[in-house]
C-alpha cells in the first residue's frame, strides 16, 4: 500500500516539503493553523519568493489543469490524523524574545495538536531544528497522548534547505539523515526518501540526539569559515593585503575548500544567527558551554562587519557625517535569490546610516516589500539606476546576479560621486575603475 504523507506547517519549510513530497509521488496533506496561507497555496502561490516552488506546487495541488492532485490542504487536525502514514512537523522554532534560546512553543503546540488523533501505527518525523535531546521527550509527549500509544513513534529528519535552492535540495538533497529508535521508522523513510538515495544520496541513520545536532553543527562551522575570513580581511586591511587574493590562495588547499571564504558584511537570515546562538544556549544547560565559547567570538565579529561597513562609508565620504549625503544601497535580503530579510545585514547598514542622518535610498529585486514593512522610513527606488540618481555613495550589500551585471558607465553619468563600495567583494575592481569609479572593497587594496 502507498504511504500517505502529511506535512504540519506550511512556511518556508513545510510548503516547500510538501510539493516535493507530491512530486515523489505520494498523496500528500498539508495543515496550518494560519486560513490566509492555506488559501495563498491553495491559489499555487506562496508566502515567500523561493525559485521554481510556485511551478512546483501548480504541478500538484487540487483544481489545477494538468495537475496531479497529489496536493492538498486542511486544518483539520482530525483530517491529517486519520489520513497520514508518516507526518512531517515543519514549524518554525525562533529564537526566544530576549534569550539566545530556541522556542519550541510551536512544536510542542502541533505535536499537543496532532498526537490525539493518532489512533493507529503512524510515524511523526521532526524536520525543525531543535536544542538536543528535545527529541527524547517529544516522543514520550506523543506516546502519552495518541490513542494508539508507543505505535505512534517519533523520528527526526533534519532539513538543510538552502534559500534560492530549496526546491533542488529537497529533491536531490547532498545527504539525507534520520534519527531512528526502531527497524520500523528506518524503513518507513527509507521507502519515503526511496528517489533521492537511489540517485546516490547518503542515507545516515542515527540516533534522536546526533540527528537534532547535525543541522547546528553544520550551521554553526559555516558560521564560523564566514567570520574567519572576514577576520582576515581586518587583518589584511591594517597590512594592506588582498583578502580575495588570500582566500583564492587558502582555498585550493581542499582541507579548507573555496566555499564561504568571500570576506563581506557577514552573514544574516532566519537560521544562521539563531541557531547558533540557540547551539550556545543549549551547551550551557548542558554544562558543555565552554566547548562552545568560540562561537560567541564568531558572532560578535559576524556583527562587528555591519560596523564596519558604515564606517568604511564614513570614510570615503571624508570622515564626516551622513547628514545631508544621498546613499544608494543595492541589496536588502539577508541573500541573492530570496525575499528574506530577517536579520539582513545589508538592511541593518542601511538603517544605520539613516539614523546618523543620511538619506538611504534602497533597491533590491525581490525584498522591496519585506524590507518596506521592516524598515519604512527608508526611501525605496524601483530600479538600481534609480537608486543610484543623485547618489554621494553607493554600497552593494547583496550579491544578486542584477548587479554584478549592471553598467558601471550607465550608473557613472546618474551618480553624483563615481564611489562604489562592495559589502560582497562580488563586482570586478578592474570594470569599475575603468568606468571612472573609486571602488572599495572590504580588506582590498584601495587602488
Amino acid at each position: 500500500m502507498a504511504l500517505k504523507i502529511t506535512v504540519i506547517g506550511t512556511g518556508y519549510l513545510g510548503a516547500t516539503h510538501a510539493a516535493a513530497m507530491a512530486e515523489l509521488g505520494f498523496e500528500v496533506l498539508a495543515l496550518d493553523v494560519v486560513r490566509e496561507k492555506i488559501e495563498m497555496l491553495e491559489r499555487g502561490e506562496t508566502p515567500m519568493y523561493e525559485p521554481g516552488l510556485e511551478e512546483l506546487l501548480r504541478r500538484h495541488v487540487v483544481g489545477f489543469e494538468g495537475s496531479s492532485g497529489r496536493l492538498r490542504f486542511t486544518q483539520d487536525w482530525a483530517e491529517v490524523g486519520a489520513f497520514g502514514d508518516v507526518h512531517f512537523v515543519c514549524v518554525n522554532t525562533p529564537q526566544k524574545h530576549g534569550e539566545y534560546a530556541c522556542d519550541m512553543s510551536y512544536v510542542e503546540s502541533a505535536l499537543a495538536s496532532l498526537a490525539p488523533h493518532l489512533a493507529r501505527p503512524a510515524l511523526v518525523v521532526g524536520k525543525s531544528t531543535v536544542p538536543v535531546g528535545s527529541a527524547d521527550r517529544l516522543a514520550r509527549m506523543i506516546a502519552e497522548l495518541a490513542p494508539a500509544g508507543e505505535d505512534a513513534e517519533l523520528a527526526w529528519n533534519p532539513e538543510f534547505l538552502r534559500e534560492g535552492f530549496a526546491v533542488q535540495d529537497t529533491l536531490h538533497p547532498d545527504r539525507i539523515v534520520v534519527g531512528v529508535r526502531s527497524e520500523r521508522a528506518e524503513a518507513l523513510l527509507r521507502q519515503v526518501y526511496e528517489t533521492p538515495v537511489g540517485e546516490g544520496t547518503p542515507f545516515v541513520v542515527t540516533d534522536f540526539p546526533t540527528a537534532e545536532l547535525v543541522k547546528t553543527s553544520a550551521n554553526s562551522f559555516l558560521a564560523t569559515k564566514i567570520s574567519f575570513i572576514n577576520a582576515m580581511a581586518e587583518v589584511c586591511e591594517a597590512a594592506d593585503g588582498d583578502v580575495a587574493k588570500l582566500a583564492e590562495a587558502i582555498g585550493y588547499d581542499d582541507r579548507i575548500g573555496k566555499k564561504f571564504l568571500r570576506a563581506g558584511i557577514g552573514f544574516g537570515g532566519g537560521c544562521l544567527p539563531k541557531d547558533i546562538r540557540a547551539f550556545m544556549a543549549r551547551a550551557g544547560e548542558l554544562g558543555a558551554d565552554q566547548a562552545l565559547t568560540f562561537l560567541r567570538e564568531i558572532d560578535s565579529i559576524n556583527m562587528r562587519q555591519r560596523g564596519r561597513m558604515v564606517e568604511l562609508a564614513r570614510q570615503a565620504l571624508g570622515g564626516g557625517s551622513f547628514l545631508g549625503r544621498r546613499i544608494a544601497v543595492l541589496g536588502a535580503t539577508f541573500k541573492p535569490d530570496s525575499d528574506d530579510v530577517r536579520d539582513s545585514p545589508a538592511l541593518n547598514v542601511a538603517g544605520q546610516i539613516h539614523l546618523q542622518g543620511g538619506q538611504v535610498t534602497v533597491y533590491d529585486p525581490k525584498g522591496m516589500e519585506n524590507a518596506r514593512r521592516l524598515f519604512p522610513t527608508l526611501g525605496y527606488a524601483p530600479s538600481a539606476l534609480e537608486a543610484v540618481r543623485g547618489a554621494d555613495a553607493v554600497l552593494h550589500l547583496t550579491e544578486w546576479r542584477e548587479f554584478r551585471e549592471l553598467d558601471p558607465a550607465a550608473l557613472g553619468e546618474v551618480a553624483t560621486t563615481r564611489l562604489i563600495l562592495d559589502g560582497r567583494n562580488a563586482l570586478d575592481p578592474e570594470l569599475w575603475r575603468k568606468a571612472g569609479w573609486t571602488y572599495r572593497g572590504m580588506g582590498r587594496p584601495t587602488a
